[in-house]
């Protein structure tokens, strides 16, 4: 089986830490093996932490239109839609992501609206996964949150698009203190494997088709009267 090339890729990961740099974010040292693989597969690879951004809390594209003196999300949003594929990290806390991660997706949700050159919505053709770090359970629970929530934006979900870390049941060591032993946990590293070449071949295949056909999918058609073979019963 031939290699296959990833290069014409791009991926952004996305850190809902609640920790401002440089302080050291359990959740981006899992994130980091993610990144290091596509990297060594020639994607370009962008990172950042969301709560380092002066980002208000909101829906709508640019909150200094209703009250706030500045939002940075304008520009993080030019990142997410020059990237190919959306890695959102969290860390649990009391079960679920962070509220950090709320407020990024709340966000993403009020640009959903937008539409692509084919009349699709803007997330169309882009792939997203999510990293999950924690002591406790909590995994599964913050992984379907996050990926139902990119999926109803428009982001396409490849298999097993979740991985994830967590340590024994109450206080203790987190992902990157040498005593967990995280690094050697085998069930981690291979689904954190598997979860980065899923991302890449669903976001190559979607790329290389130019994302999804518009046939019975186009908000532009369906408001200019197109109804493909929809037919309301009432005209039955």
């Amino acid at each position: 089986m031939s290699k296959p090339d990833f290069s014409s890729l791009s991926a952004l990961y996305i850190n809902c830490t609640l920790k401002k740099s440089p302080r050291e974010s359990h959740t981006q040292g899992l994130m980091q093996l993610s990144m290091d693989i596509m990297e060594k597969e020639n994607v370009k690879v962008e990172y950042m932490r969301f709560v380092d951004h002066d980002v208000p809390y909101g829906v709508y594209p640019d909150m200094t239109e209703h009250g706030y003196d500045s939002d940075e999300f304008p520009g993080i949003f030019d990142k997410v839609m020059k990237a190919d594929i959306l890695v959102i990290g969290t860390p649990i806390w009391l079960g679920e992501k962070s509220s950090v991660a709320t407020k990024l997706i709340e966000r993403l949700y009020g640009m959903s609206g937008k539409q692509n050159d084919k009349g699709q919505y803007i997330y169309y053709g882009k792939v997203g996964g999510c990293v999950i770090t924690g002591n406790e359970d909590g995994i599964k629970h913050c992984a379907m949150s996050i990926l139902y929530a990119l999926q109803h934006l428009g982001y396409s979900i490849p298999p097993q698009a979740d991985c994830g870390w967590i340590g024994e049941a109450g206080p203790g060591p987190s992902y990157m203190d040498k005593e967990a032993k995280a690094y050697e946990n085998a069930f981690t590293n291979r689904n954190t494997t598997f979860m980065t070449y899923n991302l890449l071949h669903l976001a190559k295949m979607l790329k290389e088709s130019d994302g999804y056909p518009v046939y019975g999918n186009s908000r532009k058609d369906w408001d200019d009267g197109t109804r493909w073979n929809f037919e309301n019963p009432e005209y039955r």
